[in-house]
């Protein structure tokens, strides 16, 4: 059995994409295939010269071409806007070039797998669609307000009517309107999600505690590592976490959360970040064997 993901990400993220996609092959107990959708050039030349065996790349103007609709709002959008309004499209696009998928699973490109992702496909059974929760804490609850109950970070859309469903109104959405503001329950692509368990049939909402660990959450669990080395929350295994708020000032310099809102601890710092940020210098040490002296991102 072949498993299969998706991701989209531009030369400043290319050393995150790298550290996901280590993360997965470490991570993963069935072989998968990883379909990058580049949104520059240099990303695509790198990803392609370094012929990692389970990605797939995908120019973005593969993705845009003959979308006459996409094409007239992305002059509207920012940079971030755009990427955000792409979402749904990189997902429904991936699903209709490549038929022979039947689940594919999207995966934000600043997301790190601590164990096998097996659980949430467990989790998920027979379902057309899996979202899950940001679980906010208690001290961080005001932010469901202005960011919805569920992250777009993973995402999984079956192949089946319902799948589909979700995934056209939602691209449908999301060219009408998707900005980095908050405006009459709108937020970007993400707030679109909240009423998806009503609206939709076949929606499984994980109750996984260590799928979704972030920044908004991290202060609710109690880190530990295992006898056999896994990070631990609260006695469950992390699955992924999910670093929306880190910043990379320099390679050798980043704040882990740019965000002033979100708190640190020392749990999160120690079993989450150092691993990460590990990673990280090895995707820029992969990127700068290619490209000397890139310091994008």
């Amino acid at each position: 059995m072949t498993r299969y993901y998706c991701t989209y990400f531009d030369r400043h993220y290319l050393a995150r994409g790298l550290a996901l996609i280590a993360s997965l092959q470490r991570q993963e107990v069935t072989s998968f295939v990883m379909y990058v959708v580049c949104m520059d050039e240099l990303t695509r030349l790198v990803l392609d010269r370094l012929a990692i065996p389970q990605v797939r790349t995908i120019p973005l103007h593969e993705i845009e071409q003959h979308d006459d609709r996409l094409s007239s709002i992305k002059p509207t959008r920012s940079l971030v806007e755009y990427y955000w309004t792409l979402t749904p499209t990189v997902i429904l696009r991936t699903l209709e070039r490549s038929r022979g998928i039947d689940l594919l699973t999207y995966v934000d490109a600043d997301l790190y797998f601590f164990s096998s992702p097996q659980p949430l496909f467990d989790e998920m059974g027979s379902g057309s669609v899996l979202i899950h929760e940001h679980r906010f804490s208690p001290r961080q609850a005001h932010l469901v307000d202005h960011n919805g109950r569920y992250n777009v970070g993973l995402l999984s859309f079956r192949r089946d009517s319902n799948g589909f469903a979700a995934l056209q109104w939602w691209r449908e959405r999301c060219l009408e309107w998707c900005f980095a503001r908050y405006e009459r329950g709108k937020m970007g692509d993400q707030l679109y999600l909240n009423d998806w368990p009503s609206r939709f049939s076949g929606v499984v909402v994980l109750t996984h505690p260590g799928a979704g660990v972030g920044p908004w959450n991290h202060d609710r669990y109690n880190f530990r590592q295992s006898e056999n080395g896994r990070v631990l929350i609260d006695d469950k295994p992390v699955i992924f976490y999910h670093f929306h708020s880190l910043k990379l000032v320099v390679p050798e310099l980043a704040l882990p959360v740019a965000h002033s809102h979100y708190p640190l601890t020392l749990g999160s710092l120690r079993h989450c970040f150092a691993p990460y940020l590990r990673a990280l210098a090895d995707g820029h040490r992969t990127v700068l064997n290619l490209v000397p002296n890139a310091r994008w991102g």
